[in-house]
């Protein structure tokens, strides 16, 4: 007989004879999984910052908020992204004995496996919601700011879970929606402090008849999309190498190319007149005076100096059916967010088609270039006060404590009994860097104060309790004395 029972940290086989064998415990990884991240108090303040004032800025706009489950039925994401958003899908296996019949059967198919998957982005759960929901304004504009889901391989700025900020408006055709949704994503990277950025502009009736003109079988138009999406990333070369190997005869992917790729600088004006001439069709024409009317639209907001249009801009994803855009800084390579319309993707729910444009703000590139550019404003993470006692009983601190926090101050209390120095260096520790310290002893007690200490000036103030909160910000521009 083998008795086993658990131990501290690992299990302990005694045998008949007594002997006990305690084998070594693989360590666990404390790592979060590749692609995933833990957000310590510091950083999160940063990104409550960022999403603080993209929440304001949409709502200025007249944007709603919105959230939709971050789990979608298979059924509702896929077909909707393209042959490689499909792929990036994450699924959740059926559970107890729906996994087992599956797992019974001779031949197992990936659609026996799953039935639910985690939302890839936030557009296609919203022409859900708009296709459930038959109460909703006309005109739609919401705002949806949560993570989304990618089986994607991490790389610098690129994660598995990351967060989307979506503006979009559904119901209308009108280009007034194109340049609400671009003004309102530029006004916020304006006032985030960003001016080098460039919003790139395409359309993709454009992209359509440039790869009909360069011979290219409509049957491959989706797989050519994918290749050149990817020409930022790979360059010229690598995209042609990647065309041919998807099927595309390697003169109609130089034909393609021609219409992309210019050495130098051209104007937006120059770009629309090239293409129109050189693509000589009434759908591509139409495209090109849709673009050049949002330009023209756009110029008096925050958006109208950043526009450039980008013949190769793609936008690989499979929903877009008329002009699409793309968010650029120099010194990241990809993009700070895209978007674009997308009128046939609500029908694919509903009975009918719904207009829509969006446009999605990727934050965790926005936080990477921000971090390396510095910046942040000083944001104060820890709490304002904390509170250190000497011979003073818990439940008095604890209710000082209270009467500063219905001041609306930011209390912590230091919770073992120390020695002031130590209570004092731990306010002003690694992780805490409160500013003050407030000192509660017998006197202060008896005398209803407490003595305030800016802990970078070392200036201190004995102040009335109720006068706490109105005397902190003086007491902390004070300067240091001699």
């Amino acid at each position: 007989m083998v008795e086993i029972r658990p131990a501290l940290r690992y299990f302990e086989f005694k045998s008949q004879t007594g002997t006990v064998y305690r084998p070594a415990m693989t360590q666990i990884s404390t790592k979060p999984p590749s692609g995933m991240r833990d957000f310590l108090p510091e950083e999160l303040a940063r990104r409550r910052y960022v999403i603080d004032l993209v929440r304001k800025i949409y709502e200025q706009y007249g944007f709603q908020p919105i959230e939709t489950p971050s789990i979608e039925n298979l059924s509702t994401l896929l077909g909707k992204y393209g042959e490689e958003g499909d792929q990036l899908l994450y699924r959740i296996l059926h559970r107890r004995d729906a996994l087992r019949r599956a797992l019974e059967q001779d031949e197992i198919q990936e659609a026996d496996l799953a039935d639910l998957g985690l939302r890839y982005d936030l557009t296609v759960p919203l022409a859900r919601v708009i296709a459930q929901y038959g109460s909703l304004p006309r005109f739609f504009k919401r705002y949806q700011i949560q993570p989304v889901w990618r089986a994607d391989r991490p790389g610098r700025g690129r994660f598995r879970e990351f967060y989307q900020c979506d503006v979009d408006v559904t119901g209308t055709s009108s280009l007034i929606a194109e340049a609400d949704v671009l003004s309102a994503v530029a006004r916020v990277l304006e006032e985030l402090g960003f001016s080098d950025f460039t919003i790139q502009v395409n359309h993709r009736q454009l992209l359509t008849k440039m790869i009909s003109a360069a011979g290219i079988d409509p049957t491959l138009e989706e797989s050519a999309l994918v290749a050149v999406d990817k020409l930022e990333k790979v360059g010229r070369d690598g995209v042609l190498g990647e065309l041919e190997q998807r099927g595309i005869e390697s003169g109609q992917a130089e034909s393609l190319l021609q219409f992309i790729c210019r050495d130098g600088e051209e104007s937006n004006q120059a770009i629309a007149e090239r293409l129109r001439s050189s693509l000589d069709s009434e759908k591509a024409s139409a495209a090109i005076d849709q673009l050049l009317e949002l330009l023209e639209t756009t110029e008096s907001g925050p958006a109208g100096g950043h526009l450039r249009l980008s013949p190769g801009l793609a936008r690989g994803l499979g929903y877009y059916t008329g002009p699409i855009f793309e968010i650029t800084v120099t010194d990241l390579a990809g993009s700070l967010g895209g978007g674009g319309r997308y009128d046939d993707l609500v029908g694919m729910f509903g009975k009918q088609a719904v207009p829509a444009v969006g446009f999605s703000l990727g934050l965790e590139r926005i936080l990477l270039v921000m971090e390396e550019r510095e910046m942040y404003p000083s944001l104060q993470v820890g709490p304002q006060i904390v509170l250190c006692s000497m011979g003073v009983e818990p439940a008095s601190v604890f209710k000082v404590a209270e009467a500063l926090r219905e001041q609306g101050l930011r209390v912590e209390i230091y919770p073992e009994p120390a020695k002031l120095g130590k209570q004092l260096q731990y306010a002003d520790s690694e992780g805490i860097r409160s500013p003050c310290a407030a000192i509660l002893g017998e006197d202060e007690l008896n005398n209803g104060t407490l003595t305030l200490k800016a802990l970078a000036s070392g200036v201190q103030s004995t102040v009335p309790i109720p006068e706490v909160s109105a005397s902190l910000e003086a007491l902390l521009e004070a300067p240091a004395a001699d």
